[in-house]
């Protein structure tokens, strides 16, 4: 029994310092520099996934690689003097995670076309018409609410006035869908897989769900990534071609000497 104790506890203090060796901090006696290939360059350039989808219905749990704020700081005065090239790093950890991502949603689209009922093309164009209306009033409902939040009522307001056209819209598409399929394929819910974080939405979603589902933390978090993405995408492609263009330039120079 004391044996068994003992395992347990040596257990217990290797499972800290292993946890301990991922979270550097004063008191740490683990020193690393931010160049160490066990730090998160993603981190360093405030995009890892793993922050930034914590404590929603797709938290990843803690990052394998280092996150410390302390390196952040340490790499962004650094990089003011060299080019590390981190964005390579987090472009193409990004792109994985999108990919994975973006192939689960695809996969979940198929699984909801296999157990819906199958429409015509002429109503699946009018229940992607609600789907697009609902989509619309759910995002500005949200932005209305941030904007209030933040004390722009004049804007929070014209964006009300907006929901509200939306909405008798989607009211017009809805009544234009449910008249062109009989009434027990109409009660069935209608879901639609969200492009951005792969969420299921229905036809029937109320306006607090459309508006809690668009501004929330994970529908934003996953904005926030592919709008990451895209922006490293569009640094690393403008420094290649810079590299590229300065190694024509200094062909040229020898070919003249």
């Amino acid at each position: 029994a004391v044996q068994c104790a003992c395992a347990r506890v040596w257990l217990a203090r290797l499972h800290s310092l292993r946890s301990c060796s991922l979270v550097v901090g004063e008191n740490n006696r683990y020193k690393v520099h931010f160049t160490d290939p066990r730090v998160c360059k993603s981190f360093l350039l405030a995009c890892c996934p793993h922050d930034i989808l914590a404590s929603t219905r797709m938290d990843l749990g803690d990052c394998p690689k280092i996150h410390d704020l302390a390196l952040r700081a340490d790499y962004e005065n650094a990089s003011k003097k060299k080019d590390y090239f981190y964005d390579v790093d987090a472009m193409e950890h990004l792109q994985n995670f999108i990919s994975e991502c973006d192939r689960r949603t695809e996969q979940a689209k198929r699984r909801l076309a296999e157990t819906q009922e199958e429409l015509s093309a002429e109503v699946t164009l009018k229940l992607n018409r609600v789907h697009e209306l609902a989509e619309n009033m759910g995002k500005k409902l949200a932005a209305a609410e941030a904007k209030g939040a933040d004390g722009n009522v004049e804007e929070s307001l014209k964006l009300l006035e907006e929901v509200e056209e939306i909405r008798r819209k989607k009211a017009e598409a809805e009544q234009d869908y449910r008249n062109s399929m009989p009434a027990s394929s109409y009660q069935q819910q209608k879901l639609r897989v969200c492009d951005v974080c792969s969420a299921y939405l229905g036809i029937h979603d109320n306006d607090r769900r459309l508006a809690d589902h668009f501004g929330g933390k994970l529908h934003l978090g996953f904005i926030a990534i592919r709008e990451k993405l895209a922006q490293l995408r569009q640094t690393v492609t403008d420094k290649r071609e810079k590299a590229r263009a300065d190694q024509r330039s200094e062909r040229d120079a020898d070919r003249r000497l």
